[in-house]
């Protein structure tokens, strides 16, 4: 009985997925019918209910399909596969160059489908990491701190806004924290490479003691709730619908750069079903797939023309030069200049 119980007790472990790493959401969705039932486990930077339309949409595609679908933030997701060995079939992340460091490092298996195939080069990497959503990185003000002017429309004017009103906006300013966020550390070196200003604005926001913050929804809420009058780098995906009914604050696209995210996925090496991280890859990847993620959940759907369109979205090229800021370094020197300058006595 004992050799039994064990036996048991392992096929569990093996199962399960370890979470020694911080979720924050665990759902799972159960099979809706079929004779057999697959488990299919997914590892996610995005909220339940932002892909719970898809979710349910997949499963009616696949009644005979559990899916267990786990969210935390994006550091914690790159360490769960990374570090501590979780078992995922797909892992979903917003931090560009963290999955591009799992993929570089050898923890993503290689997938070829028509689906993978369709994709634009410039959307997927070695056949390991796929986008499947682009997203803006956007500004959000509210209207009663701005005095009766127009919103910024550049990072100088946003600036110089800053400067000339401090009493409207010391301790009502939220930005990503770098050091705890993956998201976030991607944003502030991206702004960093393109932008000439970004330092100067980051010493402006410093010295009016800005609140930090792990993610985009937190963020949202209190500018929603009346504690921020400012929030700078949310994702545009998440703000707009949430801000949708909300009097009095506006939702900035940058003109001099607005960084857009493509939020991608991979399947680990890891993976105990891969065939079925595959199968839903390649659903959110298809026709019906990409409607529902741009009506649904509200993620604009891979789209060349919509990019052209609007010159100023400059989408983070997904390629191996992610990797330049995650070295220990760099890291550690831009994290050091970044707190010089944000984080002030």
């Amino acid at each position: 009985m004992r050799a039994v119980l064990g036996a048991i007790g392992l096929m569990l472990a093996l199962a399960t997925p370890i979470s020694a790493f911080e979720i924050e959401e665990d759902t799972r969705f159960p099979a809706i019918g079929g004779s057999e039932h697959a488990l299919l486990s997914v590892l996610s930077t995005t909220d339940t209910d932002v892909l719970r339309p898809v979710i349910l949409a997949f499963q009616a595609r696949n009644p005979g399909i559990t899916l267990r679908y786990t969210v935390a933030n994006s550091q914690q997701v790159y360490s769960a596969i990374a570090d501590e060995g979780a078992v995922y079939d797909l892992m979903i992340s917003s931090a560009m160059d963290l999955q591009m460091k799992i993929a570089n490092d050898g923890l993503a298996r290689p997938l070829h489908s028509s689906a993978t195939d369709s994709l634009p080069e410039w959307a997927r990497w070695q056949d390991l990491l796929f986008a499947f959503a682009q997203e803006p990185v956007v500004l959000i003000v509210a209207l009663s701190a701005l005095g009766g002017t127009s919103p910024p429309r550049t990072r100088r004017e946003l600036t110089q806004l800053l400067r000339d009103h401090p009493e409207n906006f010391a301790g009502r300013i939220g930005t990503y924290d770098p050091e705890k966020s993956g998201a976030g550390y991607l944003f502030v070196t991206q702004d960093a490479r393109l932008s000439d200003t970004f330092w100067r604005l980051a010493e402006v926001m410093g010295g009016l003691d800005p609140k930090l913050y792990d993610s985009s929804a937190p963020m949202i809420a209190d500018l929603k709730a009346g504690r921020l009058v400012l929030a700078y780098n949310v994702l545009g995906s998440y703000a707009a619908p949430r801000i949708a009914q909300a009097e009095g604050l506006a939702m900035v696209e940058l003109e001099d750069h607005t960084l857009t995210l493509l939020r991608t996925a991979l399947v680990p090496r890891s993976a105990t079903a891969p065939e079925l991280g595959a199968l839903f890859l390649d659903f959110l990847l298809g026709a019906e797939g990409r409607s529902l993620i741009a009506r649904e959940a509200g993620l604009p759907p891979i789209d060349a023309a919509a990019l052209a369109a609007k010159p100023h979205l400059r989408p983070i090229r997904l390629d191996a030069g992610l990797l330049v800021y995650l070295d220990a370094m760099k890291r550690r020197a831009f994290l050091e200049e970044w707190q010089a300058a944000l984080i002030q006595p």
